[in-house]
């Protein structure tokens, strides 16, 4: 399983929790429904920054 395939899995997890649908801007922001890639992309890098520092050690 490729990063990219992981990353796309993590994303649709967050996705499921809130679906946006176009013209429904009335509601209030969601993190989960509206930043979905930004949250995955700042997992993935936290991830990848302490197996780093775990190898080096």
């Amino acid at each position: 399983m490729g990063p990219r395939r992981m990353l796309d899995r993590l994303v649709d997890r967050f996705e499921t929790r809130g679906v946006y649908v176009p013209g429904e801007d009335n509601r209030t922001i969601s993190p989960l429904r509206d930043f979905a890639w930004l949250l995955a992309g700042w997992l993935l890098t936290a991830a990848v920054f302490v197996v780093f520092f775990a190898v080096a050690a």
